[in-house]
């Protein structure tokens, strides 16, 4: 075979600075818009993103050359930037140290898109601490309760 053939599916999970709520509605659309461009540079494909006013889920189709750590670099300082010029009163936005990241197959896509899309919802019956560890425990990740 001549070419590399790729399909590396990852649920990516992060917050603003101490979970603080600092992603207006208003922002959010242009956020995710930013955040897909940011992927497509990177050879990466944005599938859906979805969060609330302190984290942000993140379906993405990672590029076959592309480490996740240079790609969560890139998304978390270059949207840091863009959102100081959305919203200039968050001058002091910041994106916590960080991120949860799991990889998931096809099978899994619609489900995980569904849940990216009604995180709203999601959040008003539980809030992020108990998100994390049932993604945590569902994703079968060892972790210390001190990270959560």
């Amino acid at each position: 075979m001549a070419s590399t053939l790729t399909k590396i599916l990852l649920h990516v999970v992060f917050s603003t600075k101490r979970r603080a709520d600092q992603i207006p509605p208003q922002v959010e659309d242009d956020l995710y818009g930013f955040f897909g461009g940011v992927c497509r540079r990177m050879d990466s494909l944005l599938k859906v993103a979805g969060g609330t006013a302190n984290h942000v889920h993140l379906l993405i189709n990672l590029g076959k050359t592309v480490a996740l750590s240079d790609l969560m670099l890139n998304i978390k300082r270059d949207s840091s930037k863009k959102i100081k010029e959305l919203a200039p009163t968050l001058s002091d936005f910041h994106w916590q140290d960080g991120y949860f990241a799991f990889s998931i197959g096809e099978s899994g896509v619609e489900d995980l898109t569904a849940y990216i899309r009604k995180q709203k919802e999601h959040h008003q019956r539980i809030d992020f601490k108990d998100e994390v560890r049932a993604l945590l425990q569902r994703y079968k990740v060892e972790y210390d309760e001190a990270y959560v």
